[in-house]
């Protein structure tokens, strides 16, 4: 992998997240935030699949015929549901350590997915009806050409759905402060300056050709655990479709 054709890679981040691989797959590891947030995370896809391709929630594996492309994808605990939901799926990551890490887990569920090492520079000409980025633009080094690269993924008619911290206050505290002070996310995941606000992420998916068709908050309730549809404040989650 050639640096210097990887605009949107930061070297650092990568390594970082590298070192998580080993066990990104245990739900009590470093990366059982991940965890907790799936649920909602995948709830919300599921909905807007749905509102999307005109789906019902009783069929199981709403994208059949699809292909299905997250970005960032850790060591796969995105592209695995996914790929029960019926998708061809590629997982591309920067870390060979997760893609490594990815590849051992899917083969042990008995699911075929096409991991690979890189960034969203490594599928050019191809195109996805499902593209997802989860957690990932707070950590690469052009957010801008990542957008772009996101969107040039896109086949026509096709779906975007991205989420990522707000800078706000309450992110600095929850995710930092808190998360990263008590061991509970591990320390230097986040570099608070570079989260995106709603408004900063829609002008990037506007240059990019892109249309916002909805937003949700993403937050931490006390009884039910990770919640969407409620205050942006902390997390939020953004989908798109290629303007007509």
């Amino acid at each position: 992998m050639n640096a210097s054709t990887h605009a949107t890679i930061d070297p650092a981040e990568a390594a970082h997240f590298g070192k998580l691989a080993a066990d990104w797959w245990d739900p009590k590891g470093s990366s059982a935030m991940l965890h907790r947030l799936n649920p909602a995370r995948l709830r919300y896809i599921r909905d807007r699949i749905d509102a999307h391709w005109g789906g019902r929630r009783e069929t199981f594996r709403p994208l059949e015929g699809k292909r299905a492309l997250d970005v960032g994808c850790g060591a796969g605990l995105m592209c695995e549901p996914l790929a029960r939901l019926g998708a061809a799926v590629t997982g591309i990551d920067a870390a060979a350590e997760n893609v490594a890490a990815a590849r051992v887990h899917a083969a042990g569920q008995g699911l075929s997915i096409d991991y690979r090492h890189g960034g969203v520079e490594d599928v050019p000409g191809e195109r996805f009806e499902l593209v997802t980025a989860m957690e990932v633009i707070e950590h690469v080094a052009d957010p801008a050409a990542f957008v772009r690269g996101l969107a040039d993924a896109l086949a026509p008619g096709g779906l975007l759905i991205l989420s990522t911290p707000n800078r706000t206050a309450l992110s600095r505290l929850a995710l930092i402060t808190i998360g990263e002070g008590t061991g509970r996310i591990p320390k230097g995941t986040h570099d608070w300056s570079k989260f995106l606000t709603p408004a900063e992420l829609i002008a990037l998916l506007g240059e990019a050709g892109l249309e916002p068709v909805d937003r949700a908050g993403l937050g931490l309730s006390p009884t039910r655990g990770f919640v969407t549809g409620g205050s942006e404040q902390m997390d939020y989650l953004v989908a798109a479709v290629r303007r007509t």
